[in-house]
């Protein structure tokens, strides 16, 4: 009885923690998880231009094309963008899958949106509850035939490495600054912006997310010297003081000699 009691316990550990590992919500996984993935453009890249995240022309922003877009269930409203993947194709599932192509690594910087017009495993490969990945077309035939349209994968997360510090491009008018916030390292995916200035005592005032990784202030701030706090989805916080001198301008992007 002794005996049969313990192996049930063990039984009941063993089981609570296989299910544990991946416990948070499944974006944030660094574990290997199942999924698929697909390509969103021909070898010309222009499919990964632009995109829900705001990054706009992910090139110059230095993002390469070394991206991906995300179903919603991944996307979480846009707080995953910037965050970084590492996804392998499964050999053992699919003729289509370069057998030695090992897994590649790219950042998140634009929503795959839903089918619903289409079933879920015939066409509306994005649509929630699923996890899917919309590679470059670059990404994709590194792991597998193009022929193949879409593959099983697994993917985690892993730590974005970025050259140079956090970026912060201004947009908006006089009344209201939209930030666009771009190439961040660590974990990648900003979920909370707050500004301060040198007329505003210094007091920090939480941006509202808008769409993305762009980011809303309803404050005048023209004429005067801005700081950046930043939180990313791991929870990890860094200040950048000081970052848009005072004589900027909309449209100019800044650099902090900060990063992740």
């Amino acid at each position: 009885m002794v005996r049969d009691l313990l192996s049930f316990n063990v039984l009941l550990i063993l089981i609570f923690a296989s299910t544990s590992v991946n416990a948070g919500p499944v974006y944030a996984n660094t574990e290997w998880t199942d999924s698929h993935a697909t390509f969103n453009d021909g070898n010309n890249a222009q499919g990964t231009m632009g995109g829900a995240c705001g990054y706009g022309n992910i090139s110059s922003r230095g993002y390469g094309l070394e991206t991906t877009a995300l179903s919603s269930t991944l996307f979480n409203s846009g707080l995953t963008c910037g965050a970084c993947f590492e996804i392998k194709c499964k050999v053992e599932n699919s003729t289509w899958c370069f057998p030695n192509a090992g897994s590649i690594k790219v950042t998140a910087t634009d929503l795959c949106p839903a089918n619903p017009a289409m079933p879920t495993n015939n066409g509306g490969w994005c649509n929630p509850p699923r996890t899917h990945f919309d590679l470059s077309y670059q990404m994709f035939t590194r792991l597998a035939k193009a022929e193949g349209a879409i593959i099983p994968v697994q993917f985690r997360r892993v730590p974005c490495v970025k050259v140079g510090g956090i970026r912060f491009t201004m947009n908006g008018n006089p009344w209201f600054n939209l930030v666009l916030v771009s190439n961040v390292a660590g974990a990648g995916n900003v979920v909370n912006l707050q500004m301060k200035s040198s007329e505003t005592n210094w007091f920090w005032m939480t941006a509202r997310q808008i769409s993305g990784q762009y980011w809303e202030l309803n404050q005048n701030l023209m004429g005067q010297n801005i700081s950046f706090r930043v939180t990313l989805g791991n929870g990890k916080v860094m200040i950048a003081n000081n970052v848009v001198p005072a004589n900027w301008n909309f449209q100019q992007t800044f650099e902090s000699d900060i990063n992740f």
